[in-house]
């Protein structure tokens, strides 16, 4: 087994900051790799209360608020306009970031694209959904609409 200190939230393992122990191989080949972990240390247990600080900076001020935006996001679709050609194939595919840029443009707040889960790859116009972790207890589905750019 392998102890890391995490370096992004990782859905189902931890949240930032946070000392986990994995098995070898899941660390070796995909949490060191993709920079979401780091080797565990005495010296890098100092790093844990900047990490953890840089994630409450982030996060909502409570949960009060964070069910607050839940409600807007989850009430309202959003409306993403991307490239596609004729047949609704899109050029690329839809990512996080783009989910959270759409968000931002609707007016319903502002969210961190490292929160937004994506279920499977949207390569075609359509209606999607996607989920958004706002706080440790208070998570939404936001109803994508997604419609080729003119």
């Amino acid at each position: 087994m392998a102890k890391l200190i995490l370096t992004h939230e990782v859905t189902g393992l931890g949240a930032a900051g946070d000392i986990v122990e994995v098995k070898n191989g899941y660390a070796r080949n995909y949490l060191l790799p993709r920079g979401f972990a780091l080797a565990w240390s005495k010296g890098g247990e100092k790093q844990v209360e900047s990490i953890k600080a840089a994630r409450t900076a982030r996060e909502h001020a409570s949960v009060e608020a964070a069910q607050a935006q839940a409600a807007a996001l989850s009430a309202a679709p959003v409306r993403l306009e991307v490239k596609a050609g004729a047949s609704g194939r899109l050029f690329g595919t839809v990512k996080a970031e783009d989910v959270a840029k759409a968000v931002e443009a609707a007016g319903l707040g502002s969210i961190d694209k490292r929160k937004v889960e994506l279920p499977a790859h949207i390569k075609s116009t359509g209606k999607y959904q996607a989920n958004v972790r706002l706080h440790d207890d208070v998570s939404a589905v936001i109803d994508l609409n997604v419609v080729a750019s003119r």
